[in-house]
């Protein structure tokens, strides 16, 4: 029988004296348990059900805002399957702290916190463009807000999600051909902001493989809420495309970055005066002492629109590797930057790269348990979800000593932080004892009383 409790620590205090007690548990703190009560305690973790609506009909005693963050803290535990969630947090402490306050005297902790079955009701509600929805109102319309972020600096990326070549069976998937290999997939667009050490993804896009890069973030890029005056769009090869560097700089007031190939005129032409200049400096990055640098102006009427007339100034760093013998060209919109500052600013964009590779290789962010479309966009939100949730942390006092360091590392070299705690169930009422009050309460108690606690102390 499922039964509401509430929180009285007194109460159940008084109980426990008289041998009153119904359920106990075990708290045992780990990294990802302390990364969610720190997001608890910044408020995040309570706005997850205020970006979706709840479209449940029955089961509604579980809180929505529960079931969503333990679908978040699965995927923190890089667990992938939905029979995971329910067994996403079982500490009780953070249980509580979380707003889980029910007991079911019929469900041991170790069955999980409810049926599977309740997560896949639940998604099945929902379409792939409402996850998607929900993460981006997340972000935009709440964290950052609760966080007082606004990055200024956003890199653009888009990564191929591969699935099985032979199931035909995934949903609005699609088979192209790249580099020669053939690959069935989808694709997933990424704003990602640059937030102190690390950054965030900002907003996503999630659709089928074959969209062409540019036509696959388009509508995000002219309507995302994201882009304030003065800040800096960093873009690859991919997302060339002079009308809309036109319009991010005329209309969103947003100056772009972006490399040039080298079978355009600009290219050329900028690699021409540059080198009969000859002004070259040295790279601003150390660690790139074979090359130099060197601002080239006025390189806007080499690269034109099908108005020419409405055509934004374009400057550019041209870099000069001389043991390679090769040439980059990165523009700018940007016009008042040196040449230093624009290449400094470019190599910002491996970041997403690595973000990428981290949710791929540690995250498992291509590992779907279904065919089904809604279901992989479900796992791709929450999964972005618990990625942002690592990032904000380690921007975080609580996190600083994690900076710079994937999430399984961190993970292995964990040293607890809190001491642990017991939660005991007395009728209506739960507390939450530190394990020193607990001992104490214990040689307080009856013999007969002693009993009913010993199964605690045996899983120390």
């Amino acid at each position: 029988m499922i039964q509401i409790c509430r929180k009285d620590k007194e109460k159940v205090y008084n109980a426990i004296r008289t041998g009153k007690i119904d359920a106990a548990e075990m708290s045992f703190p780990n990294l990802i348990d302390d990364i969610l009560l720190t997001m608890k305690k910044q408020g995040l973790t309570d706005l997850l059900s205020a970006s979706l609506p709840d479209k449940r009909s029955d089961n509604k005693h579980i809180p929505f805002d529960i079931l969503l963050c333990l679908a978040v803290a699965a995927k923190l535990k890089l667990k992938t399957s939905l029979t995971d969630v329910p067994f996403a947090v079982t500490e009780a402490e953070l249980l509580a702290e979380l707003g889980w306050n029910i007991w079911d005297n019929e469900r041991d902790i170790n069955e999980g916190l409810f049926s599977e079955s309740v997560m896949r009701k639940l998604l099945a509600k929902y379409t792939s463009d409402e996850w998607i929805s929900f993460y981006n109102t997340y972000v935009q319309k709440y964290l950052m807000k609760n966080l007082d972020a606004q990055p200024c600096i956003h890199i653009l990326d888009c990564t191929k999600i591969p699935v099985n070549l032979d199931n035909e069976n995934y949903e609005n998937s699609s088979v192209v051909k790249i580099d020669g290999e053939t690959t069935r997939g989808y694709k997933l667009g990424v704003l990602r902001g640059v937030l102190g050490d690390s950054g965030i993804v900002e907003e996503t896009v999630f659709g089928t493989l074959k969209t062409h890069d540019m036509e696959h973030c388009r509508e995000m890029l002219r309507k995302t809420s994201c882009f304030h005056e003065n800040d800096i769009l960093i873009n690859d090869r991919g997302f060339l495309s002079r009308e809309m560097t036109n319009y991010l700089k005329t209309v969103r007031k947003v100056d772009t970055y972006i490399p040039a190939r080298e079978n355009m005129a600009v290219y050329q032409d900028a690699v021409a005066l540059a080198v009969a200049s000859g002004k070259w400096q040295k790279h601003p990055n150390r660690k790139r002492k074979d090359q130099e640098v060197q601002l080239v102006t006025g390189l806007g009427p080499l690269w034109e629109s099908d108005e020419p007339e409405k055509d934004v100034p374009i400057n550019a760093c041209v870099v000069h590797d001389k043991k390679a013998k090769k040439f980059f060209v990165f523009m700018t919109t940007d016009t008042a930057r040196t040449a230093r500052q624009i290449v400094n600013t470019y190599e910002l964009r491996p970041e997403i790269e690595e973000d990428f590779r981290q949710m791929k290789d540690f995250w498992k962010l291509e590992d779907f348990k279904s065919t089904k479309y809604n279901y992989i966009t479900y796992h791709i939100v929450m999964t972005l979800v618990g990625y942002l949730y690592f990032q904000v942390y380690k921007n975080l006092d609580e996190g600083k000593p994690y900076v710079g360091k994937s999430l399984p590392v961190v993970v292995k070299n964990y040293k607890e932080t809190r001491p642990k705690a017991v939660i005991i169930y007395v009728g209506q009422y739960f507390g939450i004892f530190s394990f020193l009050e607990f001992l104490q309460l214990y040689a307080e108690c009856t013999l007969e009383v002693r009993q009913l606690l010993d199964p605690i102390l045996a899983k120390v």
